[in-house]
């Protein structure tokens, strides 16, 4: 089923032993267009500090009580590394969080073999360990972060730039919500046609610029008003 990132925000994340906190945002991959990663900010339980958890944890999706329930104690997810709001996320950041839950790293190439995106897990947390790959990064990186890694609170009203002129901003993100691909960007083209809204594929995406707040399409702009409509139900399928 395929669900709109938007619809997501402000679900509860419910552990195995209690409610942890809301859903914020989502961390995707640009390169896959994969979603990495469930910011979630727990004020009310742990003075608002802020979590990243994998949807490899996700066991369950409850829209009627806006809820998601994952394979995780409240225990884990206190003692789990935190994130700060004013920094990029770093590989070696995404590093100790994959140590801890045990995860293995999306982005070797020993994760290519693992059939489905995101295996339902429920392996306790393991010690903190030196590991060559995370250690491997240099400050540089470290301090600029996973350079593929967007929120997509972030480029939700960034600017689509086609072949030939602007059209529209990002309105939406459509997932689906079994390999938490995103499978369509809804593209709002007020500028041009006033109400409509139209899905694109990843596929037809160049690139995402973050300095420049644009997305980068390869269509033209009437190539891009004539792509599927999308009605802002929020769930399809």
């Amino acid at each position: 089923m395929l669900r709109s990132v938007k619809s997501l925000r402000d679900y509860n994340l419910r552990a195995t032993d209690g409610e942890i906190g809301k859903v914020k945002d989502v961390y995707f991959d640009d390169h896959t267009w994969t979603v990495r990663y469930l910011v979630i900010d727990t004020r009310g339980w742990l003075t608002g500090r802020q979590v990243l958890i994998s949807p490899n944890t996700l066991r369950g999706i409850d829209p009627a009580n806006e809820q998601l329930a994952v394979s995780l104690t409240r225990g884990q997810v206190e003692n789990s590394p935190s994130i700060y709001e004013d920094q990029p996320v770093s590989r070696q950041h995404e590093a100790e969080l994959a140590n801890y839950y045990g995860y293995p790293y999306y982005w070797s190439a020993a994760y290519a073999g693992i059939p489905s995106a995101y295996p339902i897990a429920t392996v306790p947390p393991v010690p903190l360990e030196p590991t060559g790959l995370a250690d491997g990064w240099t400050k540089s990186a470290r301090e600029e972060g996973d350079p593929h890694l967007r929120s997509a609170e972030e480029v939700m009203g960034y600017r689509i730039q086609a072949e030939d002129g602007e059209i529209g901003h990002v309105e939406d993100f459509l997932l689906d919500d079994d390999s938490w691909r995103i499978q369509a960007m809804v593209v709002d083209t007020r500028d041009r046609l006033p109400g409509k809204k139209v899905l694109l594929s990843p596929e037809s995406i160049e690139e995402v610029d973050w300095p420049g707040a644009s997305v980068h399409v390869r269509l033209r702009r009437d190539e891009i008003e004539r792509q599927p409509e999308y009605d802002g139900s929020g769930v399809t399928g």
